[in-house]
């Protein structure tokens, strides 16, 4: 959830809603070149994700010429799918223990291929099982082949759903490993230097409404971005920021909804009453049904699956001190209801909302291996995937700075600043599960053969 810390001092006849602006569009699959153990994953860094990152941590956008370049950089790597992978099914099986394998016989001898990289084409996680028997855990979902997006996204070939990335899984696996169980979040918050500086400018104006917007973003500087849970320098806190960015440039309407008939929160505000200066909050959080799990532990099925939008008000009084959070103004819940109800069609047509929903479900298989003690139970080390001196995770520059970006609307005599974030508390999720007795079918009926060498079937 977004942290705010002050709200604005009232002003009168207009409303104004800022918040942080950098263009972060879908992520995509990692570049991999593993060449010994223990070294990076390279990951192509140029204009990944339709963003720039300077040295300093400043995002800006990204241009033309450099999503042409990420293009054709993944392109080039998945310009054919192995033979067995190029079909849809609606559950494939993805053998941890002879994953680990793979990617250290690739560390020795060969890059590692696109197939790793890319999970075999899942898309999604649905079952956990675990084979003490064969010293293994399994996931299992639907997949297909898979092709680059022309935003240069990994998409299923025929769905066009974000595929599940090795790197994501490997940051998720580490940080539920850590010492410290945490929450995964992001936020991007005002500085306590710009709130103050907007607060001063603030008490000064009562001229052009346009002219105070853009004397607000200059106030204002820089906002913080700040990630929990994950390294912040990871391709999954990129896809944390992103889908928090997307979101709250909706919700204000200085970007246009990828799909029809989704208003901004600018719309639904007009004409509504609100009550004093206040900061809408709107945050992105995991969506599932309770978790299943067989008599012995297993078998565990994730239902569900989305996400959904929340929204709470926090409101400040005469003199810009913060009060206690309180339910959403109507227009913003709404507005939340409203995005949480098209969720799979946004994920469908901004592909970082399908990356983010992938992120999830990560997180959530991550939390039940070792919340669990799965990995115990089947008598397997994954020294590849979760060991400190296993293949390391892509590692991109931080993001630390956005430009703030003011919009202005008619509301009453209020001035506001709209907030978001991204919020998995996968802990919560996978401490309690409903028993159900067919889940033993399901993990008896998905054993994979214990003749083959592949980590797939």
């Amino acid at each position: 959830m977004s942290r705010c810390d002050r709200l604005l001092p009232r002003i009168p006849h207009r409303a104004l809603l800022a918040s942080a602006v950098v263009a972060l569009v879908a992520l995509s699959c990692p570049r991999l070149h593993a060449q010994n153990q223990g070294q990076a994953l390279g990951i192509s860094t140029r204009a990944v994700g339709g963003v720039s990152i300077d040295p300093t941590g400043m995002l800006a956008d990204a241009t033309v010429q450099d999503f042409g370049a990420l293009r054709e950089d993944l392109r080039d790597m998945l310009t054919r799918v192995p033979g067995g992978l190029d079909r849809a099914v609606p559950l494939r099986k993805v053998s941890l223990r002879r994953l680990d394998e793979a990617i250290r016989q690739s560390l020795t001898d060969k890059p590692l291929g696109a197939e790793i990289c890319v999970l075999g084409g899942l898309q999604q996680v649905r079952y956990v099982l675990v084979y003490p028997e064969q010293h293994d855990i399994v996931l299992v979902g639907p997949a297909e082949g898979w092709r680059v997006d022309d935003r240069g996204a990994i998409v299923g070939e025929t769905t066009g759903r974000p595929v599940l990335l090795l790197d994501d899984l490997i940051v998720a696996l580490r940080a539920a490993a850590a010492p410290k169980k945490s929450v995964i979040s992001c936020s991007i918050d005002p500085s306590p230097e710009g709130i103050q500086r907007v607060n001063a400018f603030l008490k000064r104006q009562r001229g052009n409404a346009a002219a105070v917007a853009m004397g607000m973003e200059r106030q204002l500087g820089p906002q913080m971005v700040s990630v929990t849970g994950v390294p912040e320098t990871s391709h999954y806190a990129r896809v944390l920021v992103a889908a928090d960015y997307q979101m709250k440039r909706i919700g204000m309407g200085t970007q246009a909804a990828p799909i029809r008939g989704l208003p901004s929160f600018m719309e639904m505000a007009r004409g509504s009453r609100g009550g004093g200066n206040m900061m809408p909050r709107w945050w992105l959080a995991p969506d599932y049904d309770p978790i299943l799990r067989d008599a012995d532990g297993l078998a565990w099925e994730l239902r569900g699956g989305s996400v959904k939008a929340m929204a709470e008000s926090d409101f400040i009084d005469a003199t810009g001190v913060r009060q206690e959070s309180r339910p959403a103004d109507p227009a913003s819940q709404r507005w939340a209801d409203a995005f949480t109800k098209r969720y799979d069609e946004l994920a469908q047509a901004a592909p970082v909302f399908g990356e983010l929903r992938n992120c999830m479900d990560l997180a959530v298989v991550a939390a039940l291996i070792v919340g669990h003690r799965l990995t115990e139970r089947a008598q397997v080390e994954l020294p590849m995937l979760m060991g400190s001196a296993g293949v390391r995770a892509a590692v991109f520059p931080a993001p630390k700075r956005v430009q703030s970006k003011a919009t202005v609307a008619k509301k009453g005599r209020q001035w506001m600043i709209a907030c978001g974030g991204v919020q998995i508390n996968a802990w919560q999720m996978v401490a309690d599960a409903d028993s159900n007795e067919t889940l033993a079918d399901v993990r008896r009926d998905a054993a994979i053969a214990g003749q083959t060498d592949r980590w797939w079937d």
